[in-house]
């Protein structure tokens, strides 16, 4: 009886701190005495869209078990950026690993011009599968950037989070900025961020993520910012309070954030993934540039594959 108690206790808490794990860009708000139940059953109802794949009842039994049992789960996050006459690409793909069992969350992010095996396409860039996706409109760009990524590292993505870029903007803006420890000074967008601390609006995080033109690394320095904003807008949204803002944030989610998560998933990773957050440990995939029939690729040898997998799958079994 005490278990059951201590179980509808966490359920009864879980809209006051969703900044946990879900704000993964800017899914939802942390903190405070949050909303009202039915608007955010309302919103959580608009961003869920399962893919064609979810149809299969096996494979729904399999991940409802996961999330049940509080198992590790690995979860896609994709920034989409959509222009006016364009199907977009997926600008930013970060998969995370959560293992609550001992409370870690890996970070690995996947530089976009990564040069993989699309389904039914070939070899390209692994950010083309979402255009690819869209432009076939059999089963969708997020569909096939996720079937893209789990055959490229061998690897199960359990559920995924779609964020259009603008609302990630917004989001970061409703949420009164994040700050940033940055370790180069450098100019982007007509926007000056200088090295150490900064603090940074929605218009500034965004511009700041997509610079990588000014800095050495290239796409790992831009993976690198586009993780620390992440992380960083999910400690301000485990801290966040203010009920004021709550509504326009719903807004904000309902009409910028596509997922599969349903309201029990989302409400199991708040009650029993929330403490992933406080242990995070980046990866970077080693590659090299090369140029193919006139293109530019991010190369990718088998053995750093591999790699990315033991490390992943290993991460997963640890209890």
């Amino acid at each position: 009886m005490s278990r059951l108690k201590d179980r509808n206790r966490k359920r009864k808490k879980w809209p006051f701190i969703v900044g946990g794990i879900i704000l993964f860009f800017i899914l939802v708000i942390g903190g405070g005495a949050f909303f009202i139940w039915n608007q955010v059953g309302k919103v959580v109802d608009s961003m869920h869209t399962p893919l064609d794949r979810d149809n299969d009842p096996g494979r729904q039994e399999e991940i409802n078990r996961l999330y049940k049992d509080a198992d590790a789960v690995n979860i896609l996050l994709l920034g989409v950026d959509e222009r006016e006459g364009d199907v977009g690409r997926s600008d930013t793909m970060i998969l995370l690993s959560l293992n609550p069992k001992t409370d870690s969350m890996l970070m690995l992010s996947i530089p976009r011009d990564t040069y993989v095996n699309i389904p039914s396409r070939g070899m390209d860039k692994i950010n083309h599968a979402y255009a690819f996706g869209e432009a076939a409109q059999t089963g969708g760009g997020t569909q096939l950037s996720v079937e893209t990524v789990e055959e490229a590292f061998d690897l199960p993505i359990h559920s995924y989070v779609r964020v259009n870029m603008e609302g990630f903007q917004q989001g970061i803006d409703a949420l009164g900025g994040v700050t940033v420890q940055n370790s180069m000074a450098f100019s982007q967008d007509g926007h000056n961020f200088n090295e150490g601390n900064i603090t940074l609006n929605g218009e500034e995080a965004l511009s700041y993520i997509r610079m990588r033109y000014e800095d050495s690394r290239g796409d790992m320095g831009r993976n690198e910012r586009q993780r620390d904003v992440i992380v960083a807008a999910m400690n301000e949204a485990a801290s966040f309070s203010s009920i004021t803002r709550a509504g326009n944030i719903l807004d904000i989610l309902g009409s910028n954030v596509q997922t599969d998560l349903d309201m029990d998933r989302l409400q199991t990773l708040f009650t029993d993934y929330s403490g992933t957050r406080k242990n995070v440990e980046t990866m970077e995939i080693a590659g090299d540039g090369q140029t193919i029939s006139g293109t530019w690729y991010y190369v990718v040898s088998d053995d750093e594959f591999n790699r990315i997998h033991s490390a992943i799958t290993e991460h997963m079994e640890q209890e």
